[in-house]
Order: structure tokens, then sequence, then C-alpha cells
């Protein structure tokens, strides 16, 4: 009886009504793949993938063109390299 309860409440965080964002955060992209990888590995394989930077959306192959590593060590390596050449802050919304 407690799980019928349960079904009938609705879900416990409701979704507002904000704005679209485009692109993928960055660390979705980065879960998808394992460590370490060349950077032309993770341009193949992920780099027609659209980040979400302060900027605007921006397609990996594009960011990884301006990274200087050749080789990513850890997600973490990965994230802050990337991070470094699109920077950090506000994310604009699709209309934006």
């Amino acid at each position: 009886m407690a799980d019928d309860e349960e079904e009938d409440e609705g879900p416990a965080v409701e979704l507002g009504d904000g704005e679209p964002v485009e692109g993928a955060p960055l660390a979705r992209v980065a879960s998808r793949l394992t460590w370490g990888k060349k950077k032309s590995y993770i341009a193949d394989r992920e780099g027609d993938a659209v980040i979400r930077t302060p900027d605007g959306p921006r397609e990996l192959a594009d960011v990884l063109a301006e990274v200087d590593v050749p080789y990513f060590e850890s997600r973490q390596e990965f994230t802050d390299e990337v991070r470094a050449v699109i920077g950090t802050g506000p994310v604009p919304t699709a209309d934006e």
C-alpha cells in the first residue's frame, strides 16, 4: 500500500519553465570517456559534441584545437584544460 501512495504524489522536484540552454555540459561529455586519452582520440570520438560555454555553444573539436596538451591523464586534467580555453561563468540561454 505504501508504494501506491508514493506513485500518486508526483515528482519530488518540479522542473521550471526556464529558457533552454544549448549544448551539453562539459562534465557530461567527459563522463562518456575513460582516461588517459590522446587529444586526437577525443576529437575523433566526441569532437562533434556541442558544449556549453560562457560565450555560447561551441563544438568540442574547435575548443580542443586551442588546447596545447596532446594527452590527458585524467578527466580532471581534461576539464581543466578545456575550461582554460572556454572560461568559466554563466552560460547564456538559447534566447540570449
